[in-house]
């Protein structure tokens, strides 16, 4: 039986209030078929706002609510909202098979591929939906049910409003975006704990940046796993955050579990949890930490999203991320406010405050939302050369097309800088990139369409060179970078014919 504590209605903020009748008031003015996407920083209620848009809309239009979440402890915390506000609502799990009772309901809430599998196999599964709200709608993965839907409001709800997949911006379904408090507003008001920022340098070379723009899991293994990145995490932990209850984020679980080892050694009460443990471990291992004094819990991933503890008193991101949206989902963990907790502590260990700028620092969501290419390319160039820190790993389907030894053989900046030593024009280094490229598809190429099939299947990493190229010569304005990728592409297209033709 469920605690009766957990069902009590939650009194909304003023701002909060605020911002539901003005997003009732959107969707009236605006009429169906219009999609809204909300943007509120981590820890300032959405879950609590978007319940009470529920409510209001069913009053207002007499229809019913779809919400879509992605994760099942969201689901359960929504549903828990709702129940306290006397919306009648609907889990639709993977156990839920059919909707017969769905008249009792004026609310759904779905976890998204199981209700996209329900919805191939019958695509009126769920009935009279007017509204479809979408929690954490930065991930693209709701996408594939918005067809299903398309007479429907769409009211998104995210922190960063960045899509996932940078080639599906939130902008191709969102007509347009409200922006809600900022974080330092949220603090100013007593809603928020404010951070107080740790930064420890850190050699990332040897990082690798993978086919999703970030950094891999494997090359953050070795530089984060090694002797010396443990020390340097122990020590700033000593420094910093000894006695406080603290998170610790890393991109791999072999880190983690070296990470416990090392503290464990030390006498810490610490504990490990990634997304291969049990739900019961799970539970039990969150149990200790909530009712654990100054306990250390390190772990992989799990705890971005759908994960409330606010006696968290310390945040230590053990990794690098190219992430703005992770980098807030991490640090929004331990921005919970309680009577006796008006800040935390934040230690960044990943060079993460440099690349992304300070969490409180003010952010033109709008611009990200209209501009989100641009935005995201000057927030990454900004103070640190990642592009000369990171290598970029081809996907694995592509490897087997070319010859990945010799593509890795080639680094952009030691071959540019090669050249300006002995007096030699820094161009050359992009024509041996492109002969580089050429002789690794003519290693693989069956015939010229193959070829060209392979050269465009290597755009993202032709795009990975020339970017390295133009911060060599301090020259990046989109108009010359367009020019240089056409030419390249155009030339390499001319070799690869009077090559594979001849054969």
């Amino acid at each position: 039986m469920l605690d009766k504590a957990l069902f009590e209605r939650k009194k909304l903020y003023p701002f909060q209030e605020k911002t539901v009748s003005q997003i009732i008031s959107e969707l009236k003015e605006n009429g169906p078929d219009f999609n809204l996407l909300y943007q509120l920083p981590t820890g300032g209620g959405k879950t609590v706002i978007f319940s009470e848009i529920t409510k209001q809309y069913i009053e207002h239009w007499n229809k019913k609510v779809l919400i879509l979440t992605h994760r099942i402890e969201l689901s359960i915390q929504t549903s828990k909202q709702l129940s306290a506000i006397n919306v009648s609502n609907k889990i639709i799990n993977s156990e839920v098979k059919t909707l017969e009772d769905q008249n009792e309901y004026n609310c759904f809430i779905a976890m998204v591929e199981t209700l996209n599998n329900r919805l191939q196999d019958d695509e009126n599964f769920v009935k009279q939906i007017g509204l479809v709200i979408v929690d954490e709608a930065h991930y693209n993965s709701f996408r594939k049910i918005f067809k299903y839907y398309e007479g429907a409001n769409i009211l998104g709800v995210t922190a960063t409003p960045l899509s996932s997949n940078k080639a599906l911006p939130l902008n191709d379904h969102y007509d347009k975006l409200k922006v809600g408090e900022s974080i330092a507003s949220l603090i100013e008001k007593g809603y928020l704990a404010n951070a107080e920022t740790y930064t420890y340098d850190v050699n990332l070379h040897g990082l690798k940046i993978g086919s999703n723009g970030d950094f891999t899991v494997s090359s953050s293994e070795q530089v984060y796993g090694n002797y010396f990145m443990q020390e340097k995490l122990l020590f700033a932990y000593e420094e910093v955050a000894l006695d406080t209850k603290t998170l610790i984020f890393n991109s791999g679980i072999e880190t983690s579990i070296r990470v416990q080892e090392t503290f464990s050694k030390r006498g810490y009460n610490i504990r490990h949890l990634d997304s291969t443990f049990s739900d019961t471990d799970r539970k039990n291992i969150l149990k200790w930490f909530k009712e654990t004094p100054n306990a250390i819990l390190t772990s992989v991933g799990i705890l971005t999203t759908g994960f409330d503890e606010p006696t968290v008193q310390t945040i230590i991101l053990n990794r690098a991320t190219r992430s703005l949206t992770l980098y807030h989902q991490m640090i929004g963990r331990g921005s919970r406010k309680l009577p006796n907790k008006d800040y935390f502590r934040l230690i960044d260990l990943g060079n993460n405050v440099r690349r992304f700028g300070l969490w409180q620092d003010y952010i033109n969501w709008q611009d990200a939302f209209q501009y989100p290419n641009r935005f995201l390319e000057s927030r990454l160039s900004e103070q640190e050369d990642l592009m000369f820190e990171a290598a970029y790993v081809l996907p694995k389907h592509i490897q087997e097309r070319v010859n990945v030894e010799l593509i890795d053989s080639f680094n952009m900046k030691d071959v540019y800088m090669g050249y300006i030593e002995v007096g030699e024009k820094g161009k050359q280094a992009v024509d041996d990139s492109l002969e580089n490229h050429f002789q690794a598809i003519v290693d693989k190429a069956t015939d010229f369409y193959d070829g060209l099939e392979i050269q465009e299947a290597l755009q993202e990493h032709i795009e990975h060179r020339l970017k390295q190229y133009t911060k060599c010569i301090a020259k990046s304005t989109n108009n010359y970078f367009k020019y240089l990728m056409e030419t390249y592409n155009r030339q390499l297209r001319q070799k690869l014919r009077a090559h594979l033709d001849d054969e």
